[in-house]
């Protein structure tokens, strides 16, 4: 079996969080779903455990970090072109995320742009070609 990542966020409004994703053509798995929890599928190995905060503080003893005033993680997410980063990116803003950070170009061969979700994780949509970066490199 294939090793697989859940990475488990906090979130303020569950139904909100779910039609954003769904917004950028994402789908949640209903078996890991319910009022407290949507298992959003990123693809066959990760999995975004999206979990109402009342919820995900069953899960640790510290305090839940307000994502608008502080950054926990910087979630990364390839895709296969540039012109899949801008897609994927501006569908986030149009579907009410906001801008994270600016955007990063190195050379030919890696380009990013990043948003925050309603609840304020920043998620990084990355494009790389690793063929050039290796010939850049020398």
């Amino acid at each position: 079996m294939a090793q697989m990542i859940f990475v488990n966020l906090p979130v303020k409004d569950l139904e909100t969080t779910k039609a954003f994703w769904a917004e950028l053509g994402y789908s949640f798995d209903p078996e890991f779903t319910d009022d407290n929890a949507a298992c959003m599928v990123i693809s066959d190995t990760i999995f975004a455990m999206l979990l109402t905060e009342p919820f995900f503080k069953n899960f640790t003893k510290k305090e839940v970090a307000d994502a608008s005033a502080t950054t926990e993680t910087i979630v990364a997410l390839s895709a296969d072109t540039r012109a899949r980063v801008d897609e994927l990116v501006d569908k986030a803003l149009a579907a009410g995320g906001s801008p994270a950070n600016d955007t990063q170009e190195m050379g030919d061969f890696m380009y990013s742009r990043s948003f925050q979700d309603p609840d304020h994780h920043i998620w990084e949509v990355v494009w790389m070609d690793l063929e050039a970066m290796r010939a850049a490199q020398g």
